[in-house]
C-alpha cells in the first residue's frame, strides 16, 4: 500500500486541526452555581416546595450534575443550611470583637446582627423551613454543631473583660447572651408581615427599622451595663 493511502486527506486533516480540545468542568464554579440557585429556591419555597428541576433550569446545568456534585435534593438542602451558617459566622468572626472595648463590642454585635436581617432574610426563612421540621435534616450535618463556637466564646471574651473593668455586670451567660441577642433582632423580621397589619403600620419602612434597631440596641446594652 501506498504511503499516501495511509494518510487522512486534506480536509480529513483541517477538520482535525480544527477540533478544540474539550474544556474541563469548572466544578468549584458549577457547584456554587448550584448552590447559589438552590439557596433562594429553598428560601422562596421550602424544602418541599423546591423542585430540583427549576434549581437545574436556573443554574443553567443538566439535572443530573445536582445528584453529582450532592447526591440528592436532600443534601443539596443540607448543603445549603450549611453554607448560610457559615457565612453567618464567617461575617460575625471578621467583626474582631475582642479588640474593642467590652460594651463598643457588644454594641456593635448587635447592631451587625440586626442589620445582616435587614440585608437579607434568607437565613430566616430557611430557619423557619428547618424549624418547622423539627431539625430533621440539620440533624445529619457533622459541621453545623461547631460553628458557633467562635462567636460564643468571643463573647464570653468581651463580658469578662466588661466585668473585670466594672462596665459589664457579672454573671452574665455568653450562650444565653447570644440567643436574646439574635432572638430580640430575628422575631420583628421573621414576624414583620402580620405584624405590619396588626398594627396598621408598614414596618419594612426605612425609619420604622431605624427606630427598631435603635431601640434593640439601647435595650441590650442596659440589660449588660454594670
Amino acid at each position: 500500500m501506498h504511503e499516501d493511502e495511509l494518510k487522512p486527506d486534506a480536509p480529513a486533516r483541517a477538520e482535525a486541526e480544527t477540533i478544540r480540545p474539550v474544556r474541563k468542568r469548572d466544578s468549584a464554579g458549577t457547584r456554587a452555581r448550584i448552590l447559589n440557585v438552590a439557596t433562594r429556591e429553598f428560601a422562596n419555597k421550602g424544602f418541599e416546595g423546591a423542585k430540583t428541576d427549576d434549581i437545574a433550569d436556573r443554574a443553567r446545568i443538566n439535572k443530573r450534575m445536582i445528584y453529582h456534585y450532592f447526591s440528592s435534593k436532600e443534601q443539596l438542602y443540607l448543603a445549603v443550611l450549611e453554607a448560610v451558617y457559615h457565612q453567618a459566622r464567617s461575617a460575625e468572626h471578621k467583626l474582631d470583637l475582642e479588640r474593642l472595648e467590652p460594651l463598643e463590642a457588644l454594641a456593635r454585635f448587635v447592631e451587625f446582627t440586626f442589620d445582616s436581617f435587614v440585608r437579607d432574610r434568607t437565613f430566616i426563612n430557611l430557619l423557619a423551613t428547618e424549624n418547622r421540621q423539627r431539625a430533621k435534616v440539620l440533624k445529619k450535618s457533622s459541621r453545623v454543631n461547631t460553628m458557633n463556637s467562635p462567636i460564643i466564646a468571643a463573647i464570653d471574651a468581651v463580658l469578662k473583660a466588661g466585668v473585670a473593668k466594672g462596665t459589664i455586670r457579672p454573671g452574665l451567660d455568653a450562650l444565653q447572651l447570644w440567643i436574646t441577642i439574635t432572638g430580640v433582632c430575628y422575631f420583628f423580621f421573621s414576624n414583620i408581615y402580620t405584624l405590619s397589619v396588626i398594627f396598621d403600620t408598614d414596618f419594612e419602612r426605612p425609619d420604622v427599622i431605624a427606630a427598631r434597631r435603635a431601640h434593640v440596641v439601647e435595650f441590650v446594652m442596659n440589660g449588660v451595663k454594670a
